[in-house]
């Protein structure tokens, strides 16, 4: 299936599970592309045995199409002088989580409770800042981009796949703060 090989087809069939795959995922060691920009296939994440986000949301969403559900990633776009995210999502009993590889645990997994993405994507939001001076910098959430559009040779192409996020940023972007209360967004406090 997907042209995987035996020993990636073993990881994937382990990876039952949203929670398995975010535990996965986490495990791998974040990728600082040391060597220059990097978007790894799913195939090359499990031989590199690294990932920035979206990388492991690649790999989370390639095994859960795997285990009969979408492929699906959704874009977070930051002001200027932050750095986007992206996440997979996934479904369960008509509720939204999510599966994220980042080097913050604030913006990890997020169980299936939500209703709606933007009820997960606000989850996002106050755990989106900068340390210094507490600036509040997520701007928008993207709509879901569903990675079958792309075949299934995204799983396990050798070249980066830069084509992914050029999809992400082309995709429909929903603000999170309407534009009458922007001055009213307080700075994340030192506690935070």
């Amino acid at each position: 299936m997907f042209g995987l090989t035996a020993r990636e087809i073993a990881i994937f069939k382990k990876l039952s599970t949203p929670q398995k795959i975010q535990d996965f995922v986490t495990a791998l060691p974040a990728n600082f592309e040391k060597s220059g920009d990097t978007h790894y296939s799913p195939r090359r994440v499990l031989r590199e045995k690294t990932a920035h986000c979206i990388e492991g949301a690649m790999l989370a969403a390639a095994v859960l199409w795997y285990h009969g559900k979408e492929p699906l990633l959704m874009d977070f776009r930051t002001k200027a002088h932050d750095e986007d995210h992206v996440i997979a999502l996934f479904k369960q009993n008509g509720y939204w989580g999510a599966i994220s590889k980042t080097n913050h645990a604030v913006l990890r997994y997020r169980d299936p409770i939500y209703k709606t993405l933007r009820e997960l994507a606000l989850t996002y939001f106050h755990e989106y800042f900068m340390f210094k001076g507490g600036e509040k910098t997520l701007l928008s959430y993207s709509h879901p981009l569903n990675l079958k559009r792309f075949g299934t040779q995204w799983i396990t192409a050798e070249e980066h796949l830069f084509v992914m996020d050029d999809a992400l940023n082309d995709a429909r972007h929903f603000p999170l703060v309407p534009p009458a209360n922007r001055r009213h967004i307080r700075p994340a406090d030192p506690t935070e």
